[in-house]
């Protein structure tokens, strides 16, 4: 028998207990419950958490431009009162730096710090010594800042720092959704003769509904969206199997101005190469065996419209000639004819191959590689993104009892631990497949737990080297895979640092930080993979 301290029974069942709150609010933001009811327990559980006397909200008046508290859990119940009338300038205070910068701040002692805004304290008949503080960060910028006051008994720590910048990244996006819901509810009546404008406005801030994730990486994807929506330029989709490369193509298309025409997917890797250019092009009778009539190809019957060319990398030398036409002149030619035909298409393809490393040693021709990456979005692998597991799981959930017709079942704390740490080769799909089955094997209203999902996901493995139960804390853990991804990036990229930072969508400058914070080697070759160095600490 293996005889575990009680303290690090009682860390991992913190860590638990931290990972719970994250899924309840992912949970909660999928409910779309009221606004009050999801805060006001969110902010008590934190502080309880946390281990603090005071937990708040800060949200920002953009008329204004001041800070207010409309929502606060306080271990004196009559200073949460006195908050509610609090107001000070955005600008001012540790708060309005935080929301100003966007860059968490722990602050072991406030009367050494410049920034503090007394002011706050005597309004609100406070006394604060220590302080956490988070933006509350969306798709449209920063609305507020959310607080942790005093610790009760010790000290905030940099794993409490890092809980609380995790948890606001939820909380920001409940508390937009569920504003737009209240909002709606409460107006029913009075603006029932302007419905359309409103189904306008929710399918604006919805328009990448079922595509979930707050995380950095996430982020960066949407802002690409964005502009791949605006401009019609020629995307290519990278990223690993599972990542969702045709939904981030389908919200492409259908949020942009060719929404109302076709939008045909291609899967280039399924179809044979002699099918494959039928397929495409078209083709005339008697072009071959069994072309009993005329037929357009896909090219055509997306005119107008959107065609997505999944696996593009599996394509042949003569089929990617014919692409680069269409790239070029807008023409296809069917098989069995000379006369080409004009099309007006845009074109979105796909790959989880290293394209750009293929065209280099001649498996892809050059001039049409550039041709198709000329707006390249880069799709995260799940694991790169862990903090997204929640919300992408309470999301996957819903839907997957909607379709057995069940309730929507909890996931168990020590469930919820197993998805945020398992490598997810498979990328969303594969969560979704373990989702479904889990689904099915739970009973009406009971809690998904670990008897219910594979045994992949619940087979204890041997701890790496450099691991064990103490690096099971949340910083540590991002730790160790941020520096793992990291050389994982720039082997793939033969150590080329300006490729790599694209990749992993972050700055050069950035990039050549986080290699000197975890002493990483240069990897060149296959076999190295899996001796990276750890971070130090």
């Amino acid at each position: 028998m293996v005889f575990v301290p009680k303290v690090l029974n009682r860390e991992r069942d913190h860590d638990l207990a931290r990972l719970s709150l994250l899924y309840d609010v992912s949970r909660s933001f999928s409910e779309l419950i009221e606004l009050d009811q999801l805060v006001g327990r969110v902010l008590s559980k934190t502080k309880d958490l946390l281990g603090a006397e005071s937990c708040a909200i800060l949200l920002l008046d953009d008329e204004r431009q001041e800070l207010y508290f409309p929502y606060s859990s306080d271990v004196a119940p009559e200073v949460e009162q006195r908050f509610a009338a609090v107001r000070f300038p955005a600008d001012r205070g540790i708060a309005g730096w935080v929301l100003q910068h966007g860059v968490s701040q722990l602050i072991p002692d406030v009367s050494l710090d410049d920034r503090w805004y007394a002011n706050v304290d005597k309004q609100s008949g406070m006394s604060t010594h220590s302080l956490l503080c988070a933006p509350l960060r969306t798709r449209h910028g920063t609305i507020g800042v959310i607080e942790v006051r005093n610790h009760i008994g010790g000290a905030f720590t940099a794993e409490d720092l890092t809980f609380l910048d995790t948890l606001s990244g939820n909380i920001a996006v409940a508390i937009e959704n569920a504003s737009l819901y209240q909002t709606l509810k409460n107006s029913e009546a009075a603006l029932r003769d302007e419905v359309v404008t409103l189904q306008r406005e929710m399918v604006n801030r919805n328009r990448f509904v079922e595509i979930v994730g707050t995380s950095d990486a996430m982020q960066q994807v949407f802002r690409l969206m964005e502009s791949a929506i605006t401009w019609p330029v020629t995307v290519l989709i990278t990223g690993e199997t599972g990542t969702g490369k045709e939904l981030i193509a389908r919200a492409i298309h259908y949020n942009g101005l060719r929404r109302d025409r076709p939008f045909v997917a291609v899967n280039c890797g399924a179809l044979p190469e002699t099918l494959l250019e039928s397929e495409l092009f078209g083709h005339k009778r008697g072009a071959f065996t069994g072309a009993m009539v005329d037929r357009k190809g896909f090219f055509e019957v997306a005119d107008g419209g959107t065609i997505f060319l999944d696996e593009i990398g599996e394509t042949s030398q003569a089929t990617q000639v014919k692409l680069l036409r269409v790239l070029q002149n807008g023409e296809v030619i069917p098989v069995g004819e000379s006369s080409p035909r004009f099309v007006d298409v845009r074109i979105i393809s796909a790959t989880n191959r290293e394209l750009e490393h293929d065209a280099k040693h001649g498996r892809f021709r050059r001039d049409l590689f550039y041709r198709l990456s000329t707006f390249p979005i880069a799709l995260p692998p799940l694991r790169a993104r862990r903090d997204d597991i929640p919300l992408l799981a309470a999301h996957i959930l819903t839907r997957m009892a909607a379709k057995f017709g069940k309730p929507v079942p909890r996931l168990s704390p020590s469930v919820l631990h197993l998805l945020v740490h398992y490598g997810w080769p498979g990328n969303v799909r594969e969560l979704e497949n373990e989702l479904e089955r889990a689904v099915a094997l739970t009973g009406a209203n009971d809690a998904i737990q670990p008897e219910h999902l594979s045994e992949k996901l619940t087979v204890k493995r041997p701890a790496r080297a450099g691991t064990g139960v103490q690096a099971a804390t949340l910083r540590r853990a991002r730790q160790l895979f941020e520096a793992e991804y990291i050389a994982e990036v720039l082997r793939q990229h033969a150590n080329n640092a300006s490729r790599a930072a694209r990749a992993l969508g972050i700055s050069r400058v950035t990039l050549q930080t986080k290699i000197r914070e975890y002493a990483l080697r240069k990897v060149t070759e296959p076999a190295a993979r899996g001796r990276i160095s750890k971070p130090q600490g």
